[in-house]
């Protein structure tokens, strides 16, 4: 099985708060409602959990990362955080009305039983509200590693086939480039690769002088995102 990144929540949330920061645009597209009950599938830290809640719904985060569960229950106590891997998880108790994931779909190698689950996690015309790295996603920047990291980064057509594979009518998918900022300046491209691709076995400066004339400007670095975004419901 290909590698996953292991997660420093302190350096998550340090360096990289770009990830819930643009998923705050994704909860809009959610709308959560007061009462609803919505699982948030992959919720690191809590920061997107807790906007969600904030509406008044009642929410559910789980992650496959104890260090990052553990984060997500101190910054917000009050709230519900549970450690599962999605790809066996079931709720407990009544469906969710809703399943929301920000970028963290494109980590579970299994994206069959991953669907599998978000499928048995909501009610009949539940909705699932995704977005999460598109076929491309950052290739500029891993062609110039060496890792055995690898994300599942697929293609419109084969994500919706897959979601209708367990009874999720995609409603909308989109596909749209966005180049993102990465914090620390010079130092931007090295905390990216620590946090996302730690295993890297290639000598930094080399990395660096490679990607230099296509991801540095204007005295920052800027990795190559790509992202999937996709709206469904639960049909049966």
């Amino acid at each position: 099985m290909a590698r996953s990144a292991d997660w420093d929540p302190a350096r998550y949330e340090g360096s990289h708060s770009f990830v819930w920061e643009y998923g705050a645009d994704l909860v809009s597209v959610l709308n959560p409602q007061p009462g609803e009950r919505i699982l948030d599938a992959g919720c690191g830290t809590g920061h997107l959990a807790a906007k969600i809640a904030a509406s008044g719904a009642v929410v559910l985060g789980i992650d496959s990362s104890p260090a990052m569960i553990a984060q997500a229950r101190q910054n917000f106590p009050k709230l519900h955080f549970q450690l599962a891997d999605l790809r066996e998880f079931r709720p407990s108790g009544a469906p969710f009305d809703a399943v929301f994931s920000n970028a963290a779909l494109h980590w579970i190698q299994d994206p069959d039983a991953a669907a599998s689950s978000i499928s048995a996690a909501l009610r009949k015309g539940g909705r699932l509200v995704l977005e999460m790295g598109a076929r491309g996603n950052i290739d500029i920047v891993s062609k110039a590693l060496r890792t055995e990291i690898r994300n599942y980064f697929p293609s419109i057509g084969e994500y919706a086939s897959l979601l209708e594979r367990h009874d999720l009518e995609v409603l909308s998918a989109i596909i749209f480039d966005r180049p993102t900022e990465l914090a620390g300046g010079e130092l931007g491209l090295r905390d990216w690769i620590a946090t996302f691709r730690p295993d890297n076995a290639r000598p930094i400066e080399e990395v660096e002088a490679e990607l230099r004339p296509r991801l540095w400007r204007g005295g920052k670095w800027f990795a190559d995102y790509r992202r999937l975004r996709v709206v469904a419901r639960k049909l049966l």
